[in-house]
């Protein structure tokens, strides 16, 4: 099974100068937690979370409608392959303790995303197992949090 079957392909996406308050609006009108950071060429260039626009906007004071998504994004983002396994996925998610992956094509272009809701949706083909154990193996820290996205 390949993320390319499970992956949510009709993504939203901002880029780096646009401000956290409409990045927000984006989320609340497509129901989503989370918006990839991308460039004019579409590359992945980091990830917003409504968590981050909570941590490192409001909480710190910051104007949303004056401060850009690249303030208080997180770079350096995991991303994987849309030939990828689902297993591979679930490892890569629950090594880097993530609930979501920007999918990307052999030009490193933004395609898609998989998330943890797309392996539960898709449990029954993926293995109800499979998934409680990627769950339980994303949010097992040990106490702490590496990643939020």
């Amino acid at each position: 099974m390949k993320v390319n079957d499970f992956m949510s392909k009709d993504v939203c996406f901002v880029k780096p100068d646009c401000k956290v308050y409409d990045a927000a609006r984006i989320m609340c009108e497509n129901h989503i937690g989370c918006i990839p950071v991308c460039d004019d060429e579409k590359h992945v260039v980091g990830l917003i979370t409504d968590r981050d626009i909570v941590i490192r906007s409001i909480a710190c004071d910051k104007d949303a409608k004056a401060t850009n998504v690249s303030d208080i994004m997180t770079c350096n983002v995991c991303t994987c392959g849309c030939e990828k396994s689902i297993t591979e996925v679930e490892n890569t998610m629950a090594r880097n303790q993530i609930r979501r992956l920007p999918v990307v094509d052999e030009n490193n272009k933004m395609v898609g995303v998989i998330s943890l809701g797309d392996l539960a949706r898709n449990s029954n083909e993926i293995g109800k197992q499979n998934v409680c154990t990627a769950i339980e193996n994303i949010c097992d820290c040990n106490g702490t949090v590496k990643n939020a996205y």
